[in-house]
């Protein structure tokens, strides 16, 4: 992540998500747009098809979410084309007209694991 993706994570604008490369096996971190949900799950959407974490997260839907100083780890399930188009639709609202590519590849639902 570049640095004004780190300072907007720390500011919980955006989330930084933590995702296993299906190729390297390594953590890879990206920033992404979020909307949380009323059930404590986190939705997030790709700009395009082929976005890296994206495809990371269809090989290994478990991940970790950084937002400001709080981490929590979540289990990321694809979106049905209606509640895709809602997810989008709020991410648009939430950050703003310059998304219009918000919607061209994958949406998911991130549920939070429970803590013990």
């Amino acid at each position: 992540m570049d640095e004004v993706a780190e300072q907007l994570a720390g500011w919980g604008k955006v989330a930084r998500l933590r995702t296993r490369g299906r190729r390297s096996g390594r953590p890879v971190d990206v920033a992404v747009g979020y909307v949380d949900e009323p059930d404590g799950s986190l939705l997030v959407a790709a700009g395009s098809a082929d976005a890296d974490w994206a495809l990371n997260l269809d090989r290994e839907p478990r991940c970790s979410v950084i937002i400001g100083d709080r981490e929590r780890q979540y289990v990321a399930e694809p979106l049905a084309s209606n509640e895709r188009a809602q997810a989008v639709r709020d991410l648009i609202l939430r950050y703003g007209t310059p998304a219009e590519r918000l919607g061209s590849g994958p949406a998911f639902r991130l549920r939070p694991v429970p803590i013990d």
